[in-house]
């Protein structure tokens, strides 16, 4: 594989609607996805959070009740047991202080510095061995006693902040598992509607190169692409059937018309070889002869593109020197060029070697030089170069004629078709049509540009193969 095509393949993946639509799915399934996390994880925490607090309501109001019933000495004596059972890895707080704020019993020293929010307090409490404290996050009620004793309970929420942070960390990978997955599932998915797509673009690339009898493959499973493929067969079977038609019908009127044009144009020649007739009449004659010689040659060249558009290869293909065959045409036109003062440059920047048949790519080329003969003004120049481009042959015709507007470059090559400044002139429309024929036979594209004064003619073929 060439190392630059992996790249345009990805890049041309990465703009494709197939990909942009998978993305947009992974995007919405994500964005649910994370949306019903963050409810779980909602619910979760809160469900942790409530219950913390209802144990903690319930203490208070079990000790409550202890005082109430045995007063200060059986609250008391109820929390030390809680406390020493608890030893050493408790999670819960306890502390009752008297009306002055003494300690009187519980396992933190004194009564947390921190505003009170609807009877709450969150504060930060020492925790672990004694060599290496740590702060653990504490949350606590408050409660008033009569007698004016205050009691706090409470609980180490370590385990509960420990366990949303485990929530969390569980949801996040999920969100990322699931954005992963989907990733992978739309490239995999978009990947094999694309290689799909990329069967039917392919071969509408080939059928708009000259291959017509080209379909597109259809498979066994008989899904919505392979009803397009036979949509697509049907469609490309009735217009290949109309332009065979249609072709057949134009080849047929040529082809007819072209032996009574030879005939009456030998009768025309035998008519002016007799003697008696006027001057008048003599001219006459020969327009009549040169208007028969202009509709031969328009048959003979629809007949000529019609050959060439028939035959798929050529058997004629053989190594050809631009460089040589552009010296031969050169040669015949050097005439019709010097009657017009026009000078003729032919130039060589690399040596190219092309597969084409010479007849063909000789007619083209001479197309290409009468047609820049006819339209460049006189002392005009005309250049023929040779040359590379991205290791591809090119050969480029240029003049400083009056070119061809913008308007009429994609129509120029059309059967008939004359821009408004070349129907005073001689022609029938057909040049640019057969050089678009042989160029696409040899799998070549000509392309028209400005010269600046002028017109640019270039035929680009295809990478010589070593």
């Amino acid at each position: 594989m060439v190392p630059g095509t992996y790249c345009v393949n990805l890049t041309s993946f990465l703009r494709s609607s197939t990909f942009r639509i998978a993305l947009l799915y992974v995007a919405l399934f994500t964005a649910s996805v994370l949306v019903l996390f963050s409810f779980i994880y909602w619910s979760s925490v809160r469900y942790m959070a409530d219950q913390s607090d209802t144990a903690i309501r319930a203490e208070i109001n079990t000790l409550s009740e202890r005082y109430e019933h045995r007063g200060l000495p059986g609250l008391r004596h109820l929390i030390s047991n809680r406390v020493d059972r608890q030893q050493p890895t408790g999670t819960s707080i306890y502390l009752l202080t008297d009306p002055l704020g003494r300690v009187i019993v519980g396992n933190i020293n004194r009564w947390p510095k921190v505003p009170v929010q609807d009877g709450w307090l969150n504060f930060n409490l020492k925790a672990g061995d004694l060599d290496q404290p740590s702060l653990h996050p504490a949350r606590a009620r408050q409660f008033q006693l009569a007698g004016g004793f205050r009691l706090l309970v409470g609980q180490d929420i370590q385990e509960l902040n420990a366990a949303r942070l485990r929530v969390i960390s569980a949801l996040g990978w999920g969100v990322a598992l699931t954005l992963v997955l989907g990733l992978a599932g739309g490239f995999f998915i978009s990947r094999r509607m694309l290689t799909r797509i990329d069967i039917i673009n392919d071969t509408s690339q080939r059928i708009m190169a000259g291959d017509l009898d080209r379909r597109v493959p259809v498979g066994s499973r008989g899904d919505e692409f392979d009803q397009l493929s036979n949509n697509l067969n049907h469609m490309l079977d009735q217009i290949q059937e109309l332009l065979e038609s249609i072709r057949q019908v134009s080849d047929n009127i040529a082809h007819d018309l072209k032996t009574p044009l030879s005939r009456l144009r030998q009768r025309l020649e035998s008519l002016g070889d007799s003697d008696g007739l006027k001057s008048a009449q003599a001219r006459a004659l020969e327009q009549a002869i040169d208007e028969a010689d202009r509709l031969l040659d328009m048959f003979n060249a629809l007949l000529r593109i019609a050959r060439i558009e028939s035959e798929s290869i050529s058997t004629n293909m053989q190594p050809l020197a631009l460089s040589q065959l552009a010296t031969d045409v050169v040669e015949l036109y050097e005439p019709l060029a010097e009657e017009k003062y026009q000078k003729l440059k032919l130039l060589v920047d690399a040596q190219s070697i092309v597969q084409a048949d010479r007849d063909m790519l000789f007619q083209a080329l001479a197309n290409l030089l009468d047609n820049a003969v006819k339209y460049t003004p006189v002392g005009g120049i005309i250049e023929i170069t040779i040359s590379h481009h991205r290791d591809q042959p090119v050969l480029s015709v240029c003049d400083n004629g009056p070119g061809i507007a913008k308007a009429d470059q994609d129509k120029v090559f059309r059967r008939f078709y004359r821009g408004d400044a070349s129907r005073s002139s001689a022609g029938n429309g057909l040049g640019l049509s057969l050089v678009s024929a042989v160029t696409r036979h040899h799998g070549a594209q000509v392309s028209l540009a400005g010269n600046d004064p002028g017109l640019c003619v270039k035929l680009v073929f295809p990478k010589t193969q070593n």
